[in-house]
């Protein structure tokens, strides 16, 4: 045992702290076994005037001095003798890998001003240090400890952004209000903070800055009115939300000083790392009250924290690497060394190799003899030498490896070789290794001059969407220059209509994407060029090739232009096609009924009425005539008088099976196929019936030699992506399907089938409204009709309609009521209609079935009568009348004081102010225009009977 007086210890406070500790509890050993060099290092310490410290053996026992326990702070005396990590766990992810360069890699080395966030007082701060730190080795090289001098800049470099801040708001000064805002921000600037924040407890109400809400990505104004704790960590990363609330919950109940690190997606959709620091005061009863504080942004810290970490693992590796594969194998000389393709090599303090192995001679062509007798400088390309020189000083004199240098050597029979190097210095001697990368230079030569002459756009982009490099095309093509181009954001110059699938476009590159994309660029002189990208990512970049297919699109555009207007010339060419042939069909049917009345009076003048009947009959089906071809008309322009009601569409079918069949003929077979369970339908019975009887009309004519026609109900549910497909709202539908085995449609047809006027019949046997009509009819019940067909193997048309929830009325079934004996009882009835001719026959028709009939030819005189005191048991009123009031406001006015009244439109036109959604108000009721006697006398016997 040595006698403690043997090792006298001086310097102040901590000289008597170390000479009592109880050192014999710790790993280095009481202190009477303290080798020398520990001994002479902490005298070294303790003797410093600056604040320095001592890391000694495996454990990394602290050892300090006087000026360095102020810095400590708190954690004095407590780190006296422990672990370094143990005093300083808040910043050890920082000073981790600066201990292990001097620890374990030998290095000595300075670092200025360095940010760290310590825990020391009880609280987080930010300070800054300038240290040094080397390795202390003992008599045998081996490296013992790490020895410390350092000065904390915390105070100079706060003044010194004071001062900049200071001076920016002087200069600042002389400005108007206007910039007062810019002068806080600079300041801010300043010290990298990026906002503040006020929080009064109590209320939950945050009242943020401008910067701060930028950063979280909330509304400038909303931060002024105040928000709340939730509004605040909405845009919080969903992995930082827990450790928040934590740290958040952990100081509002102790009070103090708040630091903590999260990242919080901004406006452009990316995640940003930032430190929230703050204080929170507490209330007498120990509840808090205000937290006040400010953003920090951190993200570059990190970034470089984690390409530091990366660096230093691929030291640990190398070293490793080279300890195996370099001075093992050059000690030893085994199998390895000399079968290695890398050229291996220990070289002197004089510049000889020492020892070769056989990959220079294979390479360079150089013998071991040869390459040991000329100085390795002898080698080396004249334009090479001075970094050679440098790397080789840094090496032997500073003891600083090179992890990977490039230069050109030259071979023995002529030429030069690219050699990639690793050297690591050792005991005066430098352990080499090469790789030859001549083929990859002249790849990368080859791959700068494609660069360099591509005349597509070529650029590399962070995830940020800020530009890093871009080759020569950008300034051919769009007139910016490098200079003008890197370190800024690309929305900078995309039109502002393409920012969102641009920056869409990067994120997914970011997630790992290949996204391809064209958006549209501004030239610098004002013009736009579209670019056609494709991107790949490869690290923390994406790379992407842009093409510039402005002229492709405005040819495209050209052409677009010249099809839409082939397309309105056909259109054209089918309207007169189709006016024609309504003209011809309308003088025929006008021609059967003029001759058939003029017939009717000459015989009536004749005294024979016997055919009378016969040219009547004439007349009416003519009529008839018309009028499908007019409703045909109004369904396909969607203005066709809709009168829906409630229904089940398979009793529908079932009353309908006969009339089918025969229509079809023997050579068709009809197979019904229902739904058990289905839902009802809102619709118009008879233009459903009408539309089923169409489309099996059309596929009986897509099968000429015969086959089967299915008709089909289901119930479906369609969810968003079917609904978007078929341009409908997501919901519960009803469907009615018609499929036949006939010759089918290509899509063209099928793209054009609904079209108006668009027709594969022959001229004459069709005029293009079937389908047309159908399709008009559906949509105009917020359905849908979808036609799936392919060339040789059938057709099926599928009709949706949106189901009802209410119960399903019994299907209309019955006839009209031939017209009868007069039942009437004297209710009076008003009829109201600009058309003279109508309005004479309505009039004589109701007095005839005993009904007493005043009329009005417009709205205002509707309505005057209306506003007497007359009676009026039913209003029969057209819609579309003159004047400043329809038939419908006519209608609702006169119901303020007869609420009981009954309505009975007579239209030809679907009238806006009619329906409402497909609805009738209550008592009211829908006939069409032209009606039958019969018809009319049914629905006006009906509703007068509804009223009694």
């Amino acid at each position: 045992m040595r006698d403690p007086n043997a090792f006298p210890i001086d310097g102040g406070a901590l000289g008597a702290a170390i000479r009592e500790h109880d050192w014999a509890a710790t790993p280095l050993g009481p202190i009477e076994d303290w080798p020398a060099t520990l001994r002479t290092g902490v005298s070294i310490v303790l003797g410093s005037a600056f604040p320095s410290f001592l890391v000694w053996g495996a454990g990394q026992t602290l050892l300090y001095n006087d000026s360095y326990a102020e810095i400590l702070c708190d954690k004095h005396p407590r780190a006296l003798g422990g672990s370094f990590q143990a005093a300083w766990p808040e910043i050890w992810d920082v000073l981790a890998p600066l201990v292990d360069r001097t620890l374990i890699g030998g290095e000595s080395y300075k670092m200025h001003d360095l940010p760290l966030v310590m825990q020391r007082k009880g609280y987080a701060e930010h300070t800054w240090f300038t240290f040094s730190y080397g390795p202390v080795r003992g008599d045998d090289g081996e490296i013992l400890g790490l020895l410390c001098t350092c000065i904390e800049t915390t105070d100079t470099i706060l003044t010194r952004r004071r001062q900049v801040a200071d001076e920016a708001v002087l200069r600042e000064h002389e400005s108007n209000s206007r910039i007062d805002a810019e002068r806080v921000q600079l300041a801010l600037s300043a010290g990298a903070i990026i906002g503040t924040w006020f929080w009064d407890l109590p209320t939950d109400r945050f009242t943020v800055d401008e910067a701060f809400a930028r950063a979280f990505g909330l509304d400038p104004a909303l931060g002024r009115v105040g928000l709340s704790l939730a509004q605040i960590v909405a845009t919080v990363h969903p992995d930082d939300q827990a450790g928040l609330a934590q740290a958040i919950n952990t100081v509002i109940a102790r009070g103090g000083h708040y630091a903590h690190q999260y990242r919080v997606r901004r406006t452009d959709g990316r995640y940003y790392w930032i430190e929230a620091n703050g204080r929170v005061d507490l209330a007498p009863d120990g509840t808090g009250l205000l937290f006040p504080g400010v953003l920090i942004d951190v993200e570059g810290r990190r970034a470089v924290e984690a390409e530091r970490d990366q660096a230093i693992l691929k030291l640990r590796a190398l070293n490793e690497q080279l300890e195996q594969k370099v001075i093992a194998q050059a000690l030893a000389r085994g199998r390895t060394w000399q079968v290695s393709p890398d050229i291996l090599g220990v070289l002197n303090a004089d510049g000889f190799v020492e020892t070769s192995n056989a990959a220079w001679e294979a390479s360079l062509g150089w013998t071991e003899e040869e390459i040991a007798s000329t100085h390795f400088m002898e080698f080396v390309h004249p334009d090479d030498q001075a970094l050679t020189q440098a790397v080789w000083r840094d090496a032997l004199e500073r003891d600083i490896p090179a992890l990977r240098f490039e230069n050109r050597h030259r071979h023995k029979a002529g030429g030069w070789r690219w050699l990639s190097w690793v050297a690591v210095p050792d005991d005066g001697k430098v352990y080499c290794s090469a790789r030859d990368v001549t083929l990859e230079k002249e790849a990368q030569a080859e791959r700068d001059r494609m660069w360099d002459t591509s005349p597509d756009l070529l650029l590399t982009i962070d995830f940020n969407g800020v530009f890093r490099r871009v080759n020569p095309a950008w300034t051919h093509l769009l007139g910016y220059t490098p200079e003008e181009l890197v370190g800024h954001h690309v929305t900078e110059f995309v039109v502002a209509e393409d920012h969102a699938p641009t920056v869409d476009a990067n994120l997914a590159a970011a997630e790992g994407g290949q996204p391809r994309l064209v958006n549209r660029y501004r030239h610098k002189d004002g013009s736009t060029r579209s670019i056609s990208w494709v991107a790949a990512p490869a690290g923390s970049v994406t790379y992407a090739t842009g093409r510039d297919i402005t002229v492709e699109r405005e040819r495209q555009a050209e052409l677009e232009r010249a099809q839409e207007q082939l397309r309105h010339s056909q259109k054209m060419e089918a309207v007169g096609q189709l006016t024609g042939g309504l003209a011809h069909d309308f003088n025929n049917l006008l021609a059967g009924i003029a001759g058939s009345l003029d017939l009717v009076k000459i015989r009536i003048a004749q005294d024979r009425v016997g055919d009378v009947d016969r040219y009547i009959g004439v007349a009416q089906g003519a009529t008839r005539r018309a009028a499908a071809l007019t409703h045909r008309l109004l369904a396909f322009s969607r203005r066709q008088t809709l009168a829906p009601t409630a229904i089940c569409v398979n009793a529908m079918i079932d009353g309908m099976l006969d009339m089918i069949r025969r229509t079809a003929g023997p050579a068709v077979q009809v197979e019904p196929r229902a739904e058990r369970a289905l839902w009802a339908a809102l619709v118009d019975q008879s233009q459903l019936e009408n539309a089923l009887l169409n489309l099996c009309i059309n596929a009986r004519d897509a099968m000429p030699a015969g086959g089967a026609i299915t008709i089909e109900t289901a119930n479906r549910q369609i969810d968003p992506v079917a609904a978007r497909a078929l341009e409908l709202p997501p919901g519960d539908y009803l469907t009615l399907s018609v499929s036949d085995a006939g010759t089918g449609m290509a899509p063209d047809v099928v793209a054009k089938a609904f079209d108006p006027f668009f027709t594969t019949k022959p001229i004459g046997q069709g005029t293009g409204l079937g389908l047309s009509m159908i399709y008009g009819f559906a949509k105009q019940s917020d359905g849908q009709v979808h036609i799936d067909s392919a060339v040789g193997r059938g057709t099926t048309v599928s009709i949706y309609l949106p189901r009802h929830r209410g119960q399903a009325e019994g299907v209309d079934t019955a006839q009209p009521v031939a017209l009868a004996s007069p039942d009437g009882r004297g209710e009076t009835i008003l009829v109201v209609d600009d058309e003279p001719s109508v309005r004479m026959l309505v009039v004589d028709l109701l007095e005839d079935l005993g009904y007493h009939v005043l009329n009005a030819e417009d709205g205002a005189g509707g309505l005057a009568l209306l506003q007497s005191g007359a009676r009026i048991d039913l209003l029969i009123t057209d819609v579309g009348l003159p004047g400043m009031m329809n038939g419908r406001q006519m209608a609702d006015a006169a119901r303020v004081a007869r609420p009981e009244l009954k309505v009975l439109f007579i239209t030809g036109y679907a009238e806006t102010a009619l329906l409402d959604n497909g609805q009738l108000g209550p008592d009211m009721a829908i006939l069409t225009k032209p009606f039958s006697i019969d018809t009319m006398a049914q629905r006006v016997r009906d509703m007068v009977a509804r009223h009694g």
